[in-house]
């Protein structure tokens, strides 16, 4: 029973009364079928809101999660010693749709929604974080801006084949000198009569060494500034393209992440994606969506991370029990718990927003990524540390998911660039 002071009472009844008095205003006047409440108490929904899955993606969300049981756990460490790409295992999940969910039927994709998307992203990165990263760049990085901006003959040649997986997409912005700063880029496309030129070199270009397209981003003005950025499809076989060195990484190692160099390579005119002056554009309307896919990495990858911690808090004894009967180790755990579910509220949000509502996605994304990423370090964290001593060895699946983790908070925008996106559009909409 809820026992209250005079003055809460007093206040508590003061508030029971207004919104009654709001829901008896409301419900006197007649108000045409579908149209708002004119109550300003009473926030208006446009649509009934719920959180639960349909069928259709329980069974993708349980499909994905067998198979990443049968076919990749066992593996998934060898590879991450041997820093060897999940080649294999991607084909196998290209047989079931992963490998272009949201491409329309017509263009060999199952044109699946993006909650589905994330569903299966979400139980990928549950135990392979890089095969995660591997599929987000080819599903969304790539294949949506094709999708989006590419001309009929463009689709034909290659988003079919993206969408099958005969063909893995590669997104190739970062240089350098230019990661956050997209504008800054110093790779130049001088137009040759009915072909472009490409040079420069571009660093971390995740599937840079198994991709059978690659979307690079050049400047054809460079007194234009972002504005003079243009989007081409490079092929690895064009005269003048190649892979340079390997990135060493700390985590993700079954992902490549590699540098591309271009020498005066050669595009043809029919591969520029979109117009001239396009390029940035294309490349910021992509990193929106791959956003919403590192949200999803990230709970993915924190699931697997509490599982393995509830799992070794339920065998470890020590002082004669458990030591998931000690206070310490159930806070750790309730607060990974209550922080991946939050993440997934944001992530949920997100997707289902930028299929029924895009134009109001605005920031939700970049809060979606934010949270997501800063929360799965430290789930990561606290995994390890109720691991103890084991948690530092590379023989639990916790050590490796704490380096995978921590990449997620600088790709795909780091978060102070995410903080920057949601505080200038926190101050934009409370202008005076």
């Amino acid at each position: 029973m809820l026992y209250l002071n005079p003055e809460q009472n007093r206040c508590f009844l003061r508030r029971f009364h207004l919104i009654f008095a709001a829901k008896n205003l409301v419900s006197r006047r007649p108000r045409k079928l579908g149209s708002p409440p004119s109550c300003v108490s009473i926030p208006y929904i446009p649509e009934p809101m719920d959180f639960s899955l349909s069928d259709h993606q329980k069974l993708i969300r349980d499909t994905i999660r067998q198979f990443m049981e049968a076919e990749v756990r066992p593996s998934v460490a060898q590879r991450d010693r041997q820093e060897k790409f999940p080649g294999d295992e991607i084909h196998k999940l290209a047989a079931l749709g992963c490998c272009g969910m949201m491409v329309p039927e017509s263009w060999g994709g199952p044109g699946l929604d993006t909650i589905s998307y994330v569903l299966m992203l979400e139980e990928v990165a549950r135990i392979d974080a890089a095969m995660a990263t591997a599929l987000s760049v080819t599903n969304s990085a790539v294949q949506i801006p094709l999708l989006n901006f590419g001309s009929e003959v463009q689709k034909q040649i290659y988003l079919q084949r993206l969408a099958t997986g005969e063909i893995l997409g590669a997104f190739c912005l970062t240089e350098a000198q230019a990661g956050s700063d997209a504008a800054a880029i110093q790779t130049r496309a001088v137009r040759h009569d009915a072909i472009y030129k490409l040079q420069g070199t571009k660093t971390w270009v995740t599937n840079g060494s198994v991709a059978g397209v690659f979307l690079v981003f050049a400047k054809t003005d460079s007194a234009a500034g972002g504005k003079g950025i243009t989007a081409f499809l490079v092929e690895p076989n064009f005269p003048g393209f190649r892979a340079g060195r390997h990135e060493e990484k700390m985590g993700q190692r079954c992902s490549p992440s590699v540098e591309i160099i271009l020498n005066d390579c050669e595009v043809p005119m029919e591969n520029r994606l979109g117009e001239e002056g396009q390029g940035l554009k294309i490349a910021l309307s992509a990193l929106d969506g791959g956003r919403i896919g590192i949200a999803a990495l990230s709970v993915g990858l924190a699931q697997g991370a509490i599982e393995e911690a509830v799992k070794y808090a339920k065998q470890r004894r020590a002082f004669g029990k458990n030591i998931a009967d000690f206070q310490a180790i159930q806070w750790m755990l309730a607060d990974m718990h209550m922080e991946i579910e939050a993440a997934r509220a944001l992530l949920y949000q997100a997707a289902w927003l930028k299929d029924a509502h895009p134009a109001r996605l605005g920031t939700v994304a970049s809060k979606a990524k934010l949270y997501g990423s800063e929360m799965a370090n430290r789930v990561a964290a606290k995994a390890v540390q109720i691991h103890g001593s084991v948690g530092y060895s590379r023989e639990t699946p916790v050590e490796r998911m704490y380096r995978d983790a921590r990449v997620l908070t600088i790709y795909e925008g780091t978060s102070e660039i995410q903080r920057m996106i949601i505080a200038r559009d926190l101050l934009r909409s409370h202008a005076a």
